[in-house]
C-alpha cells in the first residue's frame, strides 16, 4: 500500500509560466503541467505564472502570478472520511479555488489560511487576494492600487472570514476585507469589492470541472 502513504495531494492541470515547488525535504524544482504536487509543497508563480491545480479529491485551485502557497496538509481517502484534513497557506498574492469532496462531505476540515484571517468553507467556490504592497496591477472601480490586506469573493456557497478580532460569514455574490490580523473582518459593498479574475485559457476546463474564474464577464489576459 505504499502509494496511499506517498503524500501526492493533486497535479498541475494547466500551466502558463514558471512555476516552482519547495518540497518538505528542502529541495527545489520546476514543474510542469501533469507534475505531482505533495504534501508539504510551497508552491510560487513566477510574473505572469497562473497554475491550475487539481486535488486528489477533486478540489480545484489557480494561482495567480507572483503568488505563493504550502500545502500544509491535504488527506483525502475515499473510504475513510473521517481522515480529511486540508489545510493551504497563501503567503503572498491570489488564488481562485473550488472545494472537492472533503469539503462537501467534512467542510470543518477545509482551511485556507494567511497572516491576516483564516478562511473557513462551506462548499464553495472563492477567491483571495492578499495585499501587500503588491498590488498595484489589480483594477479597482476608484482607479487606485487595492488597499493591503486580504480580499475574498464567493460565487458559490458561503466562507467563514475569521480572525483574533472576529468573524465574518459572506454568502454567494458577496465580498469581505480584513486589513490585518487584529482588524475585524468585514462584508464590504459590491461597489468596493475585489474579484479575482483568471484568464479564459486557465479558468475554463475544457474536460470536467467547473471554470474557476468570473464566468461570462470580462477576465485578466495573460
Amino acid at each position: 500500500m505504499p502509494l496511499v502513504h506517498a503524500g501526492v495531494a493533486g497535479q498541475i492541470t494547466h500551466l502558463s509560466g514558471t512555476l516552482s515547488a519547495k518540497r518538505a525535504d528542502g529541495s527545489s524544482k520546476l514543474l510542469s503541467v501533469k507534475s505531482e504536487i505533495l504534501e508539504g509543497d510551497t508552491l510560487s508563480t513566477e510574473t505572469e505564472t497562473y497554475a491550475r491545480i487539481k486535488f486528489s479529491d477533486g478540489a480545484e485551485v489557480v494561482m495567480r502570478p507572483v503568488s505563493q502557497l504550502k500545502i500544509e496538509s491535504y488527506s483525502y481517502n475515499a473510504s475513510k472520511p473521517e481522515s480529511d484534513n486540508v489545510l493551504i497557506n497563501m503567503f503572498k498574492g491570489g488564488l481562485r479555488a473550488v472545494t472537492g469532496l472533503v469539503g462537501k462531505r467534512n467542510r470543518e476540515k477545509v482551511t485556507f489560511q494567511t497572516e491576516t484571517a483564516t478562511i473557513g468553507i462551506r462548499g464553495t467556490h472563492f477567491g483571495a487576494l492578499l495585499c501587500q504592497n503588491d498590488c498595484g496591477g489589480v483594477p479597482t472601480t476608484g482607479g487606485k492600487p487595492p488597499p493591503n490586506g486580504l480580499h475574498v469573493d464567493v460565487t458559490n456557497g458561503s466562507i467563514a472570514m475569521t480572525n483574533k478580532a472576529g468573524t465574518v460569514q459572506l454568502n454567494a455574490g458577496q465580498f469581505g476585507f480584513v486589513a490585518n490580523s487584529n482588524s475585524v473582518p468585514t462584508q464590504v459593498p459590491p461597489q468596493q469589492g475585489i474579484q479575482v479574475t483568471m484568464p479564459s485559457s486557465i479558468a475554463q476546463n475544457k474536460g470536467e470541472g467547473k471554470g474557476i474564474g468570473k464566468g461570462a464577464d470580462a477576465e485578466c489576459k495573460i
